[in-house]
């Protein structure tokens, strides 16, 4: 066995993708997160996971930012983003949309992560690094998830939650589909 580079490399995710095509119905939401390096991780996992769409609200920095497109590896530019003021209008119109809206948030009567009936269209919100999801956007969300923790630490960094949650949320679509 040895590991695989260049043109190996991209015909094997070439191939993978074919064998396992995977729906666009998951968007998330950065709702005022800080840190240009978790925006930047954000990207990245977003494009490895082929989400339908980022939107970055409130504070979050945005592209162009050298930290975002470095930490990135400039996936910015492959990921259907934008930016809203607040998050109140996307969330009405993803609802609209038939999307059900989930709160990557420990909060009262969340859920863990493994537990949730995932529908087909889904949007992820993810907020602060400190403070979280606000209040008033958390009342717009169907449902809270979390991600149990075992150790002393309360909570993982949003960007590493986010990835966790993605990636169960994909491998149950590709189990389903075989």
């Amino acid at each position: 066995m040895r590991a695989l580079h260049g043109t190996l490399l991209k015909r094997f995710h070439r191939d993978f993708r074919r064998e396992h095509p995977i729906h666009h119905d998951v968007v998330v939401i950065l709702q005022s997160v800080e840190y240009p390096v978790n925006v930047g991780s954000v990207f990245r996992i977003a494009d490895a996971a082929r989400i339908e769409e980022l939107i970055l609200a409130g504070i979050t920095p945005r592209p162009p930012h050298a930290t975002i497109t470095k930490v990135g590896r400039s996936k910015h530019k492959c990921v259907p983003w934008h930016y809203e003021k607040g998050v109140d209008a996307p969330i009405a119109e993803l609802k609209g949309s038939g999307y059900r809206v989930f709160a990557l948030e420990i909060a009262e009567r969340a859920k863990p992560y493994y537990e949730i009936d995932w529908p087909d269209k889904i949007c992820l919100v993810l907020g602060h690094e400190d403070h979280g999801i606000t209040r008033a956007t958390l009342a717009l969300c169907d449902e809270a998830v979390f991600i149990p923790m075992w150790g002393k630490g309360l909570s993982l960094n949003l960007h590493v939650t986010l990835a966790i949650v993605l990636y169960h949320i994909r491998y149950l679509r590709l189990a389903k589909m075989n």
